[in-house]
């Protein structure tokens, strides 16, 4: 498997389970980092600590935990490394029929079936339900199989009602598609990941996607929904935004290292991206995490 394409994960219930559950801390660390993805539902609660999230054509930056619903084949890189700052990491996994094909169709499981559709996008939960079901995710450590089934079905059923949650790719990004269009989208996405810090032209990418540069474009946009400029951009802006959070770097240091080769250019754009300047958005993060 080349290093440019997203790994398939083969996840094995241990015997006797129809599920996964693992739960890593300082010294049990989750070393799946590369970008992956597999057929099983995927529900993560990270307890504490700030970092990023790419999932599918999606990038943004959490804070104080995360808990997040994967679907199905749905490409995603892991959220947690040693600069994390997170006390522990508990994931779920499941295959869509682990309680056998025809479960979910009783009536009494429309609305997690409901909630599996929505997760084909990713799901990030927030407020109360993330404090909450995180709670309820952690404890799954402790509680006999049988009680664990039982508790991972209440926490989707609560998953399902909340209203505190965001759709992280309104156009899911979904490995179902043919073996060549995921190794195309996947290298594209792996080479941003490995380079982002330096200057990546459309010229370069589109002889690394052997096609011109505009089918290059059309076929970026009509995968993505955004540009190959933008997206570049937004994995930039969310690489700044960690440093501003958690660093004492200078600006105009967090400004180069980030990909950027004119302040004056990552200003506006930062701006852009999250609504306030460099600056403001340090002040504004130190002022919370105080």
């Amino acid at each position: 498997m080349s290093k440019n394409k997203a790994a398939f994960e083969a996840i094995k219930p241990d015997f006797g389970r129809s599920f996964t559950y693992q739960k890593f801390d300082a010294r049990n660390t989750n070393k799946n980092q590369g970008w992956h993805y597999h057929p099983e539902i995927e529900l993560v609660y990270v307890n504490g600590g700030n970092g990023k999230r790419q999932i599918g054509s999606h990038l943004s930056y959490y804070q104080q935990g995360d808990l997040i619903l994967i679907g199905s084949n749905l490409p995603h890189c892991g959220f947690t490394d040693a600069c994390t700052g997170n006390t522990s990491e508990s994931v779920v996994q499941m295959k869509t029929d682990f309680l056998g094909s025809d479960f979910f169709e009783i009536p009494e499981m429309k609305n997690i079936q409901r909630l599996f559709e929505k997760a084909k996008g990713g799901i990030a939960f927030n407020g109360n339900t993330k404090k909450k079901i995180g709670e309820k995710i952690e404890i799954l450590e402790y509680k006999s199989d049988f009680q664990r089934l039982l508790a991972i079905l209440n926490i989707l059923n609560e998953l399902a009602a909340s209203k505190e949650y965001q759709i992280l790719n309104a156009d899911s990004l979904s490995m179902e598609t043919q073996t060549k269009e995921n190794d195309r989208i996947n290298t594209i996405f792996n080479h941003v990941k490995e380079h982002y810090q330096e200057a990546i032209s459309l010229d370069e990418m589109a002889e690394l996607s052997h096609m011109t540069v505009p089918s290059f474009c059309r076929y970026f946009k009509k995968v993505t929904n955004k540009t190959f400029v933008q997206f570049v951009n937004e994995y930039r802006m969310i690489h700044a935004s960690t440093l501003l959070s958690e660093t004492t770097k200078s600006i105009t240091d967090i400004c180069f290292e980030s990909g950027f080769n004119n302040f004056s250019h990552f200003n506006k754009s930062f701006k852009a991206f999250t609504g306030m300047s460099p600056s403001d958005y340090r002040n504004e993060q130190q002022t919370v995490l105080r």
